[in-house]
């Protein structure tokens, strides 16, 4: 296994000292029986299980007691196709268009299993964490390929497992919650496709990487930046006999048959949803490209998740790009090293590229500066960054942190000086979690003091780092964790915890006052607050939901069973549906929260 850096270091025995004079390893002594112990052959997979299920522990103590969506319309959305998917009756899509199903068919034994949609939500949650613990045993093995030996790979897996970028996302029914375990499997994939071997390990890896790719892009528009990345990648190894031919046309096979798939599950899904068209994010992304008067926008917020990524990284996403960028141009690398280095710098700047492109042409301040759509290259990268703490040399290291630090800063100011006001504005805590945790305050966006408290933390670490040589960085990244998870627990506890709060009469008072039962099929009005509204579309589980204009003339279709319409305070409750048809009557309504029942008589 070639290793990442050239100065690598590891404590298999002598080795060159900083000052390029040789000396035995400066790592801590290990005891006799632990080294016999770690010696045996069930040591290390017992180890990845034990952490494994530790990982998933932790995410289900997070996340286990949500019981309803509050993401609008995005959880709704990807739970509706769940539901279609689990076999169950059609309803309105929340979002408006027919998102990708990768993710809700990964649910969907959730929703076929439970017969209640709190049952099916705990579930869910039961999935995402499964799921998404994946990243621990990935990231080990990414961290393997780089160079690191099991017990230094063991740690950065578990610290780069806990960040907050990963886990925050499970705890909703969101498709990120699994696109960095696809994106952490398609990397190593492409890396063993490219690493010498025979042609039948090889190949394997080449399907694995095929199959990654396309699933990626079944699970989110993001996914077709892989999709193209991968089919770059498949030519020019073809064109230049960087792999045997048969390993790489069997990648190229395994790639067109699961974007086959991906189009044959979307083609399934706007079948059951007739009236709803496709996603056209892909288009409108390439309409804002080619447009000159949003260029200097897409810019800016291009930028601008490129800052919040390599922040929530705490610097180790700058360490880890330029280091990437680095050995793209040098010879000394390995096949492997460069096209993997060269795929982690082209996804990152594409992905940033393309989410900017396709945002809506608003200021709210999120726009320019957002987690979400960078965070699940967080895990490639952190692996590269931390492994640079137990390889690189102490110049070397410093060097790349100052070209991280720089670019953090001139990003910084940047994105400041073009967005003015606009990040100054209200945004939610859900939007930027990690730039409110480093910045010590839960309340406003502060760019400088978000970009202070992760530059401390890695400035900590280097500080460590050179003083204490390499025997300190296992320490070192035993406290990431640590960190890690802290911070994670502190996201949880005032953002992800407070955001659901916020939204749960919304979500399952509204149903649970009204007294929707089963079988109930709902029309709701345009005017009914649009967070009911959307949670509607799933908490209306046996049944199906219509959004309908009451109070323009529409009326509800002939199946609906009940209306919940929106009422404006002053007003009397029939004016909710000036114009309703025989049969009907007001159930139910609450002045306070805005809506009135109508039922059939």
């Amino acid at each position: 296994m070639q290793p990442l850096i050239d100065s690598a270091h590891t404590s298999d025995g002598p080795d060159r000292g900083e000052d390029g004079g040789t000396h035995v390893p400066d790592t801590p002594v290990v005891p006799a029986r632990l080294r016999a112990l770690a010696a045996h052959r069930w040591f290390w997979p017992v180890a990845l299980l034990l952490g494994y299920g530790g990982q998933v522990a932790f995410r289900l103590a997070l996340s286990i007691h949500n019981y309803f969506p509050s993401v609008h319309a995005d959880e709704d959305s990807y739970l509706v196709i769940a539901r279609v998917l689990a076999g169950r009756p059609t309803t309105e899509m929340p979002v408006g268009v027919v998102i990708p199903g990768g993710y809700p068919l990964l649910i969907s034994p959730a929703l076929r299993i439970a017969d209640n949609p709190a049952t099916a939500y705990h579930l869910v949650m039961v999935i995402n964490a499964v799921l998404n613990a994946l990243v621990f045993p990935l990231a080990v093995a990414a961290a393997r390929r780089v160079g690191l030996s099991r017990p230094q790979a063991y740690l950065v897996g578990t610290a780069v497992a806990l960040v907050p970028p990963v886990i925050f996302y499970s705890q909703f029914a969101m498709s990120d919650a699994v696109l960095p375990v696809l994106l952490l499997a398609w990397l190593i994939a492409m890396h063993g496709w490219l690493s010498p071997g025979s042609t039948h390990r090889r190949a394997l890896y080449a399907v694995g990487m095929g199959l990654a790719a396309g699933y990626t892009m079944a699970t989110h528009d993001r996914g077709g930046v892989v999709v193209v990345l991968t089919a770059l990648v498949l030519v020019v190894v073809l064109a230049l006999g960087w792999a045997p031919r048969l390993a790489s046309l069997a990648g190229a096979g395994a790639l067109g048959a699961s974007y086959l798939g991906a189009k044959l599950l979307a083609g399934f899904i706007e079948s059951r949803f007739k009236d709803v068209p496709p996603s056209d994010v892909g288009n409108k992304v390439f309409e804002n490209l080619g447009d000159s008067k949003y260029i200097g926008t897409i810019i800016a917020r291009t930028f601008g998740q490129l800052w919040y990524f390599m922040t929530s990284t705490y610097g180790f996403g700058a360490i880890a790009l330029v280091l990437c960028a680095v050995v793209v141009f040098r010879r000394r690398y390995t096949v492997a090293e460069r096209v993997v280095a060269f795929t982690m710098v082209a996804l990152l700047f594409g992905t940033a590229l393309a989410s900017a492109a396709g945002l809506a042409d608003n200021d709210r301040t999120d726009n320019w500066v957002y987690a979400r759509y960078c965070a699940v290259l967080v895990p490639l990268f952190l692996v590269v960054g931390l492994a640079a703490l137990f390889r690189a040399r102490a110049r070397a290291l410093l060097w790349m942190a100052l070209v991280g630090t720089v670019a953090i800063g001139v990003i910084q100011l940047s994105v400041g000086a073009y967005a003015g006001a606009a990040l100054k504005l209200w945004v939610s805590p859900w939007t930027v979690p990690d730039a409110m945790f480093l910045a010590s305050s839960w309340e406003g966006l502060h760019l400088a003091r978000t970009s202070f408290g992760a530059l401390a933390v890695l400035a900590a670490c280097l500080l460590l780092r050179v003083a204490g040589g390499r025997r300190v960085v296992a320490a070192l990244v035993a406290c990431v964790a640590l960190f890690a998870a802290y911070a994670t627990v502190a996201v949880t506890d005032n953002v992800s915890g407070p955001h659901a709060q916020e939204r749960k009469y919304q979500a399952v008072g509204v149903a649970k006052e009204a007294g929707l039962r089963k079988g109930d099929n709902v029309a709701l009005d345009t005017d009914l607050d649009w967070d009911a509204r959307m949670a509607m579309a799933y908490e209306v589980y046996w049944g199906r939901v219509w959004s309908e204009d009451l109070k323009a003339g529409s009326n509800p279709p002939e199946e609906a069973t009940a209306v919940l319409a929106g009422w404006y305070k002053g007003a009397l409750p029939q004016d909710s549906w000036p114009h309703p048809e025989p049969g009907w009557h007001i159930a139910k309504y609450n002045k306070d929260r805005n809506w009135v029942l109508w039922r059939k008589d």
